[in-house]
């Protein structure tokens, strides 16, 4: 399983080439608001929307940026990894 990075979306591809989990995160001012995680049915149970909210972050992290977690996921994930909590805004 290989994730496809782009500038504010990280997403897996199906066999048929759509995206069967993705995250999103558009950057303004320095901050990459998480609005948006999906994950296919097929994929449910098998932790796949912590592995992006992970890629997510280091990838946030690379580039020098803060995060905010505007979706669900994302603000309960950030709750439960305090040592993540510097990205922050």
């Amino acid at each position: 399983m290989e994730f496809t990075y782009e500038k504010s979306r990280i997403f897996l591809k199906g066999t048929d080439g759509a995206a069967i989990a993705e995250i999103t995160f558009p950057i303004a001012d320095g901050v990459a608001t998480i609005d948006h995680t999906f994950v296919d049915s097929s994929l449910r149970g098998q932790g796949m929307a912590g592995k992006l909210v992970t890629a997510a972050v280091n990838a946030i992290r690379a580039c020098g940026l803060h995060v905010r977690p505007t979706c669900s996921y994302a603000a309960k994930w950030f709750a439960d990894h305090p040592d993540q909590q510097d990205l922050l805004v």
